[in-house]
């Protein structure tokens, strides 16, 4: 029997850097930089010092990768685990909306420890980057796999990526898709209600499974036959049924990272046109003090992910408040922008902010979701005290894939995320490597250079 795994297996086995298109290539590039420089801005959090915590008490064996920010080496699949806590925790790397939306870079956290614990080159890199972002989006694109997380997606593409990277062969690239699956479906429950900072580590515990399962599979570990296929397999407990793929990009097919979108705002990127908006709309304001009410009007699935219970008018976690449009609503229309600070407990216990945010309304558009997922439509009215109405409607925020950011705008978010963290020259040196990450020869070099 031809087997799903046994497919991808052969898949990922003959995908080359030399195959990949220029844009391709350019576009990894930009998505890991973009990653990195999330994985820098979210250093100094909570979960993300929790987690290097841990990792230092196992330290480091012969297969080791190293930490973004400390520069300690751990091993492996707890390097990924942490650096994949930092990529995630602000909510600001890269966003891919489909049956399943996520966030495809949440997997450049196995590729990286992989590659550096394996010796693989910054070409090789780049084409499990892409190997990545391709098992994910394909998949999501599938199916509604609720009550299920995004995070069972990243298992396989972490799981197939991180066996690429190891240079296993394709049988046991397939054992390490069973052993990285079969043990790790995770619940929705996460991403609901209050949130908490499991929000930022569901991912990059799929990522430390995926590498741990790919280390396994190395040293000759067999999982279960079937894991797709089988009567309990992948697509009867997940998928609710057959999963059908569409063909995987090269050969002159496209490859789905070129439909990814890079962020403008550190928050859901079901918000990310509402926030275009209600600043275009701000700049029209004779005074953000007149808001008698705010009106949005937006696909459903953004309604029910950002603003779907009570909860999201009157968050008491960071995490609940980024992955609020009425929240993150009136934190635009109050400071004229969303940054990172705007989550702490000052601004979310500000009595003048939270009854602003109670005087945002969401209603569902029917054209948003006609457009959808190929367009996130957002329509934004204010209404002043005097009875004046002022508007803007965004489908395609700065940043999505059909109005992308440029390699310069990409580089100063990079930049404005470092900022706190790496001197100017080791900014500099950094974004330079990354640049040029296929001449690399050692990924480690390229991850120490991000010691704060």
């Amino acid at each position: 029997m031809d087997t799903l795994a046994e497919r991808l297996s052969a898949y990922a086995t003959a995908l080359q850097y030399r195959d990949l298109p220029a844009e391709v290539t350019q576009q990894a590039k930009r998505l890991i930089i973009d990653t990195l420089g999330c994985a820098l801005g979210g250093y100094s959090s909570e979960p993300s010092k929790i987690a290097r915590d841990l990792a230092a008490a196992f330290g480091a064996g012969r297969e080791r990768a190293t930490i973004i920010g400390s520069g300690q080496p751990s091993s492996p699949d707890l390097a990924a685990f942490v650096n994949g806590v930092m990529m995630r925790y602000l909510d600001y790397n890269d966003g891919y909306t489909s049956a399943v939306s996520g966030h495809p870079s949440d997997n450049i956290a196995a590729v990286l420890a992989s590659a550096e614990a394996a010796g693989a080159d910054g070409s090789r890199v780049i084409a499990a980057t892409v190997l990545a972002y391709e098992l994910y989006c394909r998949f999501s694109d599938g199916v509604d796999i609720l009550p299920f997380d995004h995070a069972t997606v990243d298992c396989i593409a972490s799981s197939l990526a991180s066996a690429y990277l190891f240079g296993l062969p394709p049988a046991q690239m397939a054992q390490a898709l069973s052993l990285g699956i079969t043990p790790n479906l995770a619940l929705h429950q996460p991403r609901i209600a209050v949130l908490s900072h499991w929000k930022a580590c569901a991912a990059a515990n799929a990522c430390r499974n995926s590498v741990f399962a790919a280390m396994l599979a190395a040293r000759g570990l067999t999982g279960p036959a079937l894991v797709f296929e089988g009567a309990e397999g992948y697509f009867n407990a997940v998928t609710k049924g057959l999963l059908e793929l569409a063909p995987f990009g090269g050969a002159g097919r496209p490859f789905k990272i070129m439909e990814c979108s890079v962020k403008r705002f550190p928050l859901g990127q079901y918000s990310q046109t509402v926030i275009q908006a209600v600043l275009e709309v701000r700049e029209k304001l004779p005074d953000v003090r007149d808001i008698a009410e705010v009106h949005i009007r937006t696909l459903k699935k953004a309604i029910t992910i950002m603003a779907g219970e009570p909860e999201k008018w009157c968050p008491t976690t960071r995490e609940t408040a980024d992955h609020s449009m009425v929240y993150t609503t009136g934190v635009a229309l109050m400071y004229g922008s969303v940054h990172q600070r705007h989550f702490g407990d000052e601004y979310l216990h500000n009595a003048e902010l939270l009854d602003l945010v109670s005087r945002v309304k969401v209603s569902v558009s029917e054209e948003a979701n006609r457009r959808a997922p190929e367009a996130m439509l957002c329509d934004v009215e204010v209404v002043t005290k005097s009875g004046k109405r002022y508007s803007s409607e965004v489908a395609y925020h700065k940043g999505h894939y059909k109005n992308p950011m440029s390699d310069s705008e990409v580089e100063a978010k990079f930049r404005s995320l470092t900022h706190d963290l790496l001197s100017p020259g080791q900014t500099d040196r950094l974004l330079n490597r990354l640049w040029r990450l296929e001449e690399a020869k050692d990924v480690g070099e390229i991850m120490r250079l991000t010691v704060v």
